[in-house]
């Protein structure tokens, strides 16, 4: 393996001595399966939200499949005008009460994943980190008429004290905040993360409701104070958007009520677990009615002269 260190550059101006004490580092890579963006919504409002600075950054063009996942240029009459380069930073960030923390974002690498896990490992004993927290969002047959739910896991039972909904085993594909959980584990250090439920028909939506979920499950493991106030009235906007869909639409009101039925039997202890994205049999497929609710909340979003909910 070539050396990590040679995958990032510290800041000039780092933490004075004592200014970070044992803090958490929480990463939200996008690439991996982010269900309703709720993993990208909760990084981005935290930063957003709370003061921060740039302490370390990866050299992108080491990692990133520029092919793959073209970053956008902006073309302006007869020239170009910009180009949104990726990028891959650790920042410090300060909760409400002035606490200091660690945040990684940026696009999952796409190559040297062990190298990349070795970096960031490195970073772990730099700052002596106390606990490395991952998140992000996985579609699940639930309505968004309920609470979304959860499945988490870590490096040490202890760590977390959440139910999930399975007990048994299953394969997916690779991710590096698994891999970096993983290898974080078997070094004896502690990591853990979060994997919020979206309804299997918003998986391409923004649903802030998933994103608050995330942050809370964050706050709580952490002991650190974390702002919601913006995802909430986001996630209350997005609801009523869907609600008003949901009314026009028979079948697309036959599926949630579908979907709420079978979490309630659920919920009560008289149903199987449930299933990770397959919806009621004849009714409107997920990717249908996916599709319905994406065209209905980007009009809604024109209709009222502003970016995404």
């Amino acid at each position: 393996m070539l050396d990590p260190r040679d995958l990032y550059t510290l800041a000039d101006e780092q933490p004075e001595e004592g200014a970070l004490e044992h803090p958490v580092l929480l990463h939200a890579l996008g690439g991996f399966i982010d269900a309703g963006n709720a993993g990208r919504l909760a990084g981005e409002h935290l930063l957003s939200s709370l003061e921060h600075r740039v302490l370390a950054t990866f050299d992108v063009d080491q990692l990133y499949d520029y092919r793959a996942r073209r970053p956008a240029m902006t073309f302006m009459e007869n020239r170009w005008e910009s180009y949104e380069a990726p990028q891959l930073v650790l920042e410090e960030v300060k909760d409400v009460e002035g606490r200091g923390f660690l945040m990684l974002t940026g696009p999952e690498p796409d190559i040297q994943w062990e190298r990349f896990v070795a970096a960031v490992t490195e970073l772990v004993d730099h700052y002596n980190v106390r606990l490395t927290i991952g998140v992000h969002a996985i579609p699940m047959a639930v309505p968004h008429t309920r609470p979304s739910g959860m499945t988490a896991h870590a490096t040490r039972k202890n760590l977390i004290d959440i139910k999930n909904i399975w007990a048994g085993n299953v394969q997916v594909p690779g991710n590096v905040a698994g891999l970096l959980e993983l290898r974080l584990g078997q070094a004896g250090r502690d990591a853990a993360g979060f994997a919020v439920h979206v309804p299997h028909y918003l998986t391409q939506a923004e649903f802030p409701d998933a994103a608050v979920v995330l942050v809370d499950a964050v706050a709580d493991v952490s002991d650190l104070t974390l702002p919601t106030g913006t995802l909430i009235e986001a996630g209350i906007e997005t609801r009523a958007a869907i609600e008003e869909q949901v009314a026009g639409q028979p079948e697309v009101a036959a599926v949630v009520s579908a979907l709420e039925q079978q979490y309630d039997a659920y919920v009560a202890g008289e149903g199987n677990a449930l299933p990770l994205a397959d919806g009621p049999g004849e009714l409107p497929t997920a990717d249908e009615l996916g599709a319905e609710l994406e065209r209905f909340l980007a009009e809604e979003n024109d209709r009222k002269g502003r970016g995404d909910v």
